[in-house]
């Protein structure tokens, strides 16, 4: 059988664009992201949105759809000015860059898991301003979740923006030397110092699917330049951090 040349364009146009048509109305094609976390899919909260899922580019009213928190809650919360439901979580970083201790997407992750009474892994340190702690203990928390939340809650950031944000209050005093040491990857956090640490560079690839730069380019920096979640970089570059000290 011999097919020409405009039943071969015919064929095609069919093919291409028939797909289309039935994806979508399977609901499968999507031009857009849906900005809606992933769903725990088993034990007591499967089909519950899992916090460990939000992002940076997600908006308050992304935050309130999914997890049912309204954006004035989330922004008497985080101590900002706005309780539109366009407002960023990136932006977070933002506000409060002047810390010592960062206040960003893992601090909203924390927020919502323990408004909502959702699981979230806390073997890594997030923070929440004091206005979030104060609201939080309005909710139904475990005793465990009690004392992550009096262990990694800072004070609101002082009135003059210049001014930087206090230590967080900490259940347990750190001497000044061990902090020093620590090897925890933060905000100004260099390729340098994690290699420094013993991660290698391959593997620093690896983790972010993309060449590293140069090695005294902070990770956060980067992360922003080239559209990463730095929040989901750091949680992997940190467990290779805390593997190469063991």
């Amino acid at each position: 059988m011999t097919i020409t040349s405009k039943s071969l364009a015919a064929l095609i146009f069919v093919i291409l664009f028939g797909g289309v048509a039935f994806t979508t109305a399977m609901g499968w094609w999507a031009t857009e992201s849906t900005k809606e976390p992933v769903t725990f899919t088993e034990g007591e909260f499967a089909g519950l949105p899992n916090p460990a899922d939000i992002r940076g580019s997600y908006t308050f009213g992304d935050i309130e759809k999914s997890f049912g928190i309204p954006p004035a809650v989330l922004a008497q919360a985080f101590n900002i000015q706005t309780d539109g439901p366009a407002f960023a979580i990136k932006s977070l970083e933002e506000i409060y860059a002047t810390g010592e201790f960062e206040i960003g997407t893992a601090s909203v992750r924390l927020f919502a898991a323990f408004y909502n009474g959702l699981p979230l892994d806390l073997s890594t340190d997030m923070y929440l301003p004091e206005s979030a702690a104060v609201l939080l203990k309005e909710r139904t928390l475990t005793p465990d979740q009690l004392a992550y939340l009096d262990s990694h809650t800072i004070p609101n950031p002082a009135a003059d923006p210049s001014a930087p944000t206090p230590a967080p209050v900490q259940v347990t005093e750190s001497a000044p030397e061990e902090e020093s040491t620590e090897r925890v990857i933060k905000g100004k956090t260099t390729f340098r110092e994690i290699l420094d640490w013993g991660v290698t560079q391959e593997t620093i690839e690896q983790i972010m699917g993309i060449p590293m730069p140069n090695a005294l380019t902070t990770i956060k920096d980067y992360c922003t330049e080239k559209g990463l979640d730095f929040e989901t970089i750091k949680t992997a570059l940190q467990a290779e951090v805390d593997k190469a000290g063991q």
